[in-house]
């Protein structure tokens, strides 16, 4: 099974407006099969040409994504990924990113929440790692919302500014780039908290 094809998600905005928004991103969050960026990239230009609210949109993208990161986490923390597993599409990509999202976790610890909404694969595993983790439920909100908040506002803005001009620049938005730069950011911060301790 393939993502969700753009001129769908461009059909779901056009009708429902912010609730898209909030529902494409809950369940983009909770699965991989859905692209996340590019609804916020759609969203954003809609902003761009006047046919959805600013605020509004915000608002429905964040709880979207809030909402996606929190069921997340809640299915690591009780145990219901692993039997989700012996579904075989889940178990498909649950078993080809899960590993990936533990690296990830085992590496930058707590701060993989914020930082790891801009890699696909692992924004989707990172929340179910955390769960499992047995990581406290104000530490997951403390890392992971501001993150999701950060996440939403960048692609919103992304669609904005860039307008019709989106599509000139779409494949510069592939997983290696917003990977690469997700890394150096961590790697920023890392250095940054060593040296200041």
């Amino acid at each position: 099974m393939g993502h969700l094809p753009t001129d769908q998600i461009g059909h779901f905005l056009e009708h429902y407006g912010v609730f898209a928004v909030f529902g494409l991103l809950m369940l983009g969050i909770v699965g991989p099969l859905i692209p996340d960026e590019t609804i916020l990239v759609f969203a954003g230009i809609a902003i761009h040409r006047g046919e959805m609210a600013l605020v509004p949109t915000v608002a429905a993208a964040f709880a979207g994504s809030l909402s996606g990161i929190t069921l997340s986490y809640l299915l690591g923390r009780t145990g219901v990924v692993y039997a989700l597993k012996h579904v075989p599409l889940l178990d498909r990509h649950v078993g080809r990113h899960l590993p990936e999202a533990q690296e990830w976790f085992e590496r930058f610890g707590k701060w993989t929440l914020f930082f790891g909404y801009f890699i696909a694969g692992v924004r989707h595993f990172t929340a179910l790692v955390a769960g499992t983790s047995g990581l406290r439920p104000r530490t997951f909100a403390l890392y992971a919302y501001p993150g999701g908040l950060l996440w939403v506002s960048s692609f919103l803005a992304i669609g904005y500014y860039l307008g019709e001009g989106w599509s000139r620049y779409e494949h510069l938005f592939s997983r290696g780039v917003i990977a690469a730069i997700a890394a150096v950011v961590i790697t920023g911060i890392v250095w940054w908290r060593i040296h200041t301790k």
